[in-house]
């Protein structure tokens, strides 16, 4: 659908110094501002270097202008950018001036991630390739920033559309049935209902799954240190960072406050926490600090809780760890690692539960870091993988509740096809969602405005 809206505009740069700057305009009758900013007439999709001008003639800056006719544009409006140099006053030189020349036609300010919204609805993105956008800007890793881009392209909504397609084939059939309730007896056996179902089921699953690895690469991995003082937790956080960011002493409740340092592994951004280790203690700040780490403990996504394995019984736990495990939140992914392993005299070694190894000799780091990306349910890079959000997740594990719900209805040997069509309906609703085909003004307003200025 085609919109009509007033033009808008805004500096599509990031914010401070750079080489080059951009002040991006959309909407109609934008030759008013071509005129009064260049002073001639553009040639469609041809950068043309000039002055930008000034309301008394004299220039602001000399850049290359391009004017780029609707619907052939980004937004699918006319679309015209500036291209000068990149300082912050001259940008909002600029601006101001584009501003000035569009009063006439109503020009305002963007909001934030108008442009990418006025492209959504003007059908030139759906909502995950809209959403993309801003994942490709944020992406904090080259395979994040591949799969954003992947995304861009469309992969993501195709592999949506086809799940799409295959629960619309189906549904044809048992609307079609429902209106001769004569044939409804054995219309589970005769269209093969039943093994259709399986079919759109296996290929939504296959789609979550994939959609969780993109998410992971989105969302990232919060990860906390935790354990008894001198485990080596800060050791550990220097080693999976490959850099000396955290203190380390002999000395007993060196770490006061939580120390968090960004990491990737194969390319999955993880942020490591390391904290105040747990003891019972009567300093005011240490004390202050083990209770800011069982907040973060209570935020991870996963728990790595450090022991030490030059103790007698490195496999089972002390009566303070214990007490550590026993106030670990319920669900959370928690990995023993058993720590100092060379002056224990033990080799590197990992099981499901456990990790032994040495972050001072870094033996055992790699089975650390294999461990991790385990149990974050990572399954490799593929080159077919795509970025998705969780609200993507959210609406796939609906759809899937959906088809689970219409899988039992037709088990049911009285075949209630009105139920089953039901469930059809409200998992295609669900999965639409996703591509924007059906959703609520208030999600599309949540969504663009966490895009930044100029996007």
């Amino acid at each position: 659908m085609q919109v009509r809206a007033e033009p808008i505009a805004a500096i599509a740069t990031a914010p401070g110094r750079g080489g080059i700057g951009v002040v991006r305009v959309s909407g109609p009758n934008l030759s008013v501002i071509i005129h009064a900013l260049c002073g001639r007439a553009l040639v469609p999709r041809v950068a043309t270097y000039l002055p930008f001008l000034a309301a008394d003639g004299e220039p602001i800056d000399t850049g290359l202008a391009l004017h780029f006719p609707a619907p052939h544009s980004y937004t699918g409006e006319d679309v015209l950018e500036l291209q000068g140099h990149g300082g912050p006053v001259v940008m909002q030189l600029l601006l101001e001036r584009v501003l000035q020349a569009g009063a006439q036609i109503g020009l305002r300010t963007a909001r934030p991630g108008e442009f990418t919204e006025r492209a959504f609805l003007n059908d030139k993105l759906d909502l995950a390739q809209a959403e993309a956008v801003a994942d490709l800007i944020d992406a904090s890793s080259a395979q994040a920033a591949r799969s954003a881009s992947r995304s861009l392209s469309g992969v993501f909504s195709q592999a949506v559309h086809g799940v799409v397609d295959q629960l619309i084939e189906l549904r044809m059939l048992v609307e079609a049935t429902l209106d001769f309730p004569e044939e409804e007896i054995d219309f589970l056996e005769r269209s093969d209902a039943r093994g259709r179902l399986a079919r759109v089921r296996e290929s939504l699953d296959a789609l979550l799954a994939q959609a969780r690895q993109g998410a992971l690469l989105r969302e990232g991995l919060h990860v906390v240190l935790a354990g008894a003082p001198n485990v080596g937790k800060s050791s550990l956080l220097n080693a999976l960072a490959g850099a000396e960011v955290a203190i380390v002493t002999a000395v007993a409740g060196t770490t006061r406050d939580r120390i968090e340092q960004a990491i990737q592994i194969e390319g999955v951004p993880l942020v490591v926490v390391d904290t105040a280790g747990l003891r019972d203690t009567q300093d005011e700040v240490e004390r202050i600090g083990i209770e800011r780490t069982w907040q973060a403990v209570a935020r991870a996504d996963v728990v790595l809780h450090l022991g030490d394995a030059c103790g007698s019984r490195p496999a089972s736990a002390d009566a303070l760890d214990e007490a550590i495990a026993s106030r670990l939140p319920a669900g959370t992914p928690v990995l023993r690692v058993w720590n100092k392993i060379d002056l224990a005299g033990v080799a590197a070694h990992a099981d499901e539960q456990a990790v032994w190894m040495s972050a001072r000799t870094g033996e055992g780091i790699e089975l650390l870091r294999a461990a991790l990306l385990r149990l974050a349910g990572w399954q490799g890079a593929g080159e077919g993988l795509f970025m998705a959000r969780e609200r993507h997740l959210q609406a796939l594990r609906e759809a899937r509740d959906h088809l689970t719900i219409a899988h039992a209805h037709a088990q049911r040997r009285d075949e209630v096809l009105d139920l089953f069509a039901e469930e059809l309906r409200l998992a295609q609703e669900a999965l639409n969602r996703i591509t924007g085909e059906f959703g609520a003004d208030d999600l599309l307003g949540v969504i663009f405005s966490r895009f930044c200025i100029g996007k």
